[in-house]
């Protein structure tokens, strides 16, 4: 269903309730009230029917039907075009949902083009009828409303944004490998925050101020005012997160490569000791190997060996496989191998 609501207010007072838009503009040209049309993801033509009516800029409508806009207020002539990024905090998903939201207001008309579930519009229309006297102030009470409805709504999702901002930083130093993408992603999510709430400050000003097609009276422009207080404690918390992420970038940076450093030295030590072992071992063959060799030399059996026949041959033998070992176990001790 397009249209969510449609109702024509004279004084702060609910009307008419009216079937279409067609009858909408019937009576709001008799009883010279104003218009409040709610619409949810308008086709072309329904959009077209309210900008041939209300004369609205061709380029608003083009934007209000493209979407994908940032948030901005722009003036053409006796008509405003708002475009809001309300957001939402999905628990479960522990991720935020960004919306989009167009509103045209002018002398005796609100039209509101939501784009998301959230902001809750149908919260707002309760609030303001229920204070008729408040909504009697005209469209730019309405524009209050819905202003201060999405940024009622930020306060969830920076609530929800700091908690993930605390468990990051628990998880830094419990060695978790996904930590790394998790602050990649959630910084994105603060960014992209920020860009939905950083132009409200300059929206609000320009609301606030007077124009030769506006006069917000002293009530909305403290109105106005209450809502970018609350924005501007808002900018200070999401400025606080992207300090606090790229700490904590930072943090783990430093705690990644302060692990490869000790894998390497771990690594660099266990090669260090099985040379060493490897020293031992192969001094002790060397030692082994120099008696060995004489030993085997000797054990050959042939017929025609000079030393065979010596009387010192045997014991010339022995001393030479005693005195290669000694030689062989000095050198490798002198030269800490052994």
């Amino acid at each position: 269903m397009t249209i969510i609501d449609n109702a024509v207010y004279v004084d702060g007072h609910r009307t008419a309730d009216p079937e279409g838009l067609e009858e909408t503009y019937f009576i709001l040209r008799q009883r010279q009230g104003m218009a409040w049309i709610g619409l949810y993801r308008p086709d072309a033509e329904e959009l077209q029917s309210v900008a041939d009516e209300f004369d609205l800029n061709h380029l608003a409508v083009e934007d209000a039907l493209a979407g994908h806009q940032r948030a901005k207020v722009e003036h053409y002539g006796e008509t405003l075009f708002l475009v809001l990024r309300p957001a939402r905090y999905l628990d479960d998903l522990e991720k935020v949902e960004f919306g989009e939201i167009h509103v045209f207001t002018g002398a005796d008309f609100v039209v509101t083009v939501r784009r998301a579930e959230s902001p809750d519009l149908a919260r707002v229309r309760r609030r303001m009828e229920a204070d008729p006297e408040f909504l009697a102030l005209g469209p730019d009470a309405v524009l209050y409303a819905i202003l201060d409805q999405v940024v009622d709504e930020y306060e969830p999702v920076a609530t929800g944004l700091e908690n993930d901002v605390d468990e990051i930083e628990d998880d830094l130093f419990a060695a978790d490998p996904g930590v790394s993408r998790r602050i990649y992603e959630l910084s994105r999510q603060v960014i992209m925050f920020q860009r939905a709430t950083a132009p409200l400050n300059a929206i609000l000003q320009t609301l606030m101020a007077e124009s030769r097609n506006r006069h917000p009276g002293p009530e909305l422009q403290d109105h106005f005012r209450d809502v970018l207080d609350h924005v501007l404690r808002l900018s200070e918390r999401i400025t606080a997160f992207r300090a606090l992420l790229q700490n904590a970038l930072a943090v783990n940076a430093a705690l990644v490569a302060q692990r490869q450093n000790d894998e390497m030295r771990l690594l660099t030590e266990s090669s260090y000791a099985q040379n060493e072992q490897v020293k031992r071992i192969s001094s002790w063959a060397a030692i082994l190997f120099a008696p060995t060799l004489i030993g085997t030399i000797y054990g050959m059996n042939f017929r025609s060996m000079p030393e065979l026949d010596w009387v010192f041959g045997y014991p010339m033998a022995l001393g030479l496989m005693v005195g290669m070992g000694l030689a062989l176990f000095w050198t490798f001790k002198h030269n800490k191998w052994i």
